[in-house]
């Protein structure tokens, strides 16, 4: 019963005294530490809009579902090509 007892009062205090992780762990603001030990990014959760015939740098031009890299007026319209 004194064995129950002391376990018990052990595991208390071994609750008490643990400290909450730090969700950065030296990474700085925005980052997390992967499992790999790398500083990666936080996501963020809303999803991402492209908006049709807006040229992103780095991307191109966002057109029926994929990238284009070139556009050009033709009958005053736009035309894509890649």
């Amino acid at each position: 019963m004194k064995l129950i007892a002391a376990l018990g009062f052990a595991s208390s205090i071994a609750l008490i005294a643990a400290s909450p992780a730090d969700a950065r762990q030296g990474c700085g603001p925005g980052f997390h530490r992967a499992p790999n030990g790398m500083c990666r990014p936080n996501r963020d959760n809303r999803a991402q809009v492209w908006v049709v015939g807006r040229y992103y740098p780095g991307h191109g031009y966002w057109y029926q579902n994929r990238w284009w890299h070139n556009r050009y007026r033709y009958h005053n319209m736009w035309r894509y090509r890649d």
